[in-house]
C-alpha cells in the first residue's frame, strides 16, 4: 500500500478513535486498516497510536503526525485532481444526505442529469431529516433546513425557502376555519413534528412586529420525518407548518388549504455542510454547485 493511503488510513482512524468505525467509513476491511496502520508505524519507526479494547487514542508522535498529515493529503487531493476539469475525469463516491422530502420530489428525479455529466462519480444518497455527524457516518456533505446548532461543519447557505400554515378539507370542516391566531386556541390542534425519535415537538411559532411568538398547540401525535407530517395532515390529523414548494401541488390539487396567510412562520434557511473545506475534493464542489442550481427556483426572493 502506498504511504499516501496509510497517512489517509491513520487520519481517519485517529479522528475516529476507531478502527471499526474508520473500517466502515474507508469502506475497507478492519483488517486492511488495522495493517496499513502498522505499517505506518515500522515504516516511521514509532508508535502512533495507544491500543486498548475500548478505544483508540493518539501517541505524542501520533498527534504530531496528525496534524502535519492534514495538509499534506489536502495538497496531495489538489495536486491529484488538478487537470480534472473535464466531467469525464471527475471519479470516485460521493455520500451525501438530505432530508427524505427533498430526496424523493428533487433530488432523485434531477440525478440522471447529474451522473450523465458525470459518469464516473458514484452516489451514495442517504435521506434522514436528523442532523447526523458526517465525520463519524462517512459522509460527505448532508443538506439541511432550519437553523443550525454551532458546529465545526463548514455552512455554505443556499437561501431560504417560505413556510405556509395548511390543514386538510377534512380537518377544516370538523374544527372550522381559523381566521386569526387567537382562534387557534379554540379546539385546534397541530401535528407535532420532532427530528429525533421520542424528542419534544417544534413549536408553533407565528410573526409579529417585533419577531417571532410561539403559540401552544394541543398536539396528539408527533412524527420525525416530512413525508410522515405531510400524510398525517392529508388525513386530517391536524395543522401543520411546512415549505410550500414541499406542498404547493397539494394546494393546487385541493388536497391542502393554506390557512392563517397573514400570519405564515419566518422563511426557513437551507444550508449546506460538510466536514473540512481542505478536505474538500473536486466531485463534492461540483455537486455543492449542480444542487445549488437545483434548488434556486424554490428559494425564496
Amino acid at each position: 500500500m502506498e504511504r499516501i493511503e496509510q497517512y489517509r488510513i491513520f487520519v481517519q482512524v485517529a479522528e475516529l478513535g476507531s478502527f471499526i468505525q474508520a473500517s466502515r467509513v474507508l469502506k475497507l476491511p478492519r483488517a486492511t486498516v488495522s495493517a496499513a496502520v502498522q505499517q505506518l508505524e515500522a515504516g516511521l519507526g514509532t508508535r502512533l497510536l495507544h491500543r486498548t479494547t475500548r478505544k483508540v487514542s493518539l501517541t505524542a508522535d501520533g498527534l504530531q503526525l496528525l496534524e502535519r498529515a492534514h495538509p499534506l493529503l489536502h495538497e496531495y487531493d489538489e495536486v491529484d485532481q488538478l487537470f480534472q476539469a473535464h466531467p469525464q475525469q471527475i471519479s470516485g463516491r460521493l455520500d451525501i444526505d438530505v432530508p427524505s422530502r427533498i430526496a424523493r420530489r428533487l433530488l432523485i428525479p434531477a440525478l440522471p442529469e447529474f451522473l450523465r455529466q458525470y459518469p464516473c462519480v458514484q452516489l451514495g444518497l442517504g435521506s434522514t431529516d436528523r442532523l447526523i455527524d458526517p465525520v463519524s457516518e462517512g459522509v460527505d456533505c448532508i443538506i439541511r433546513f432550519g437553523r443550525l446548532a454551532n458546529s465545526s461543519l463548514v455552512v455554505k447557505p443556499l437561501g431560504q425557502v417560505l413556510l405556509v400554515n395548511c390543514a386538510s378539507p377534512s380537518y377544516l370542516a370538523e374544527h372550522g376555519v381559523p381566521r386569526q391566531l387567537d382562534d387557534l386556541r379554540r379546539g385546534h390542534h397541530c401535528i407535532g413534528y420532532s427530528p429525533t425519535t421520542g424528542g419534544q415537538a417544534l413549536p408553533w411559532e407565528c410573526p409579529e412586529d417585533d419577531g417571532e411568538r410561539s403559540i401552544e398547540l394541543p398536539c396528539r401525535m408527533i412524527v420525525n420525518n416530512v413525508e410522515s407530517y405531510i400524510a398525517s395532515c392529508c388525513a386530517g390529523l391536524g395543522l401543520i407548518q411546512v415549505p410550500l414548494f414541499d406542498i404547493q401541488h397539494l394546494l393546487d390539487a385541493g388536497a391542502l388549504v393554506e390557512v392563517l396567510p397573514e400570519h405564515r412562520p419566518a422563511p426557513m434557511p437551507v444550508s449546506m455542510l460538510y466536514p473540512n473545506r481542505r478536505q474538500r475534493s473536486r466531485r463534492l464542489a461540483v455537486f455543492l454547485d449542480w444542487f445549488s442550481a437545483q434548488m434556486q427556483p424554490f428559494l425564496a426572493p
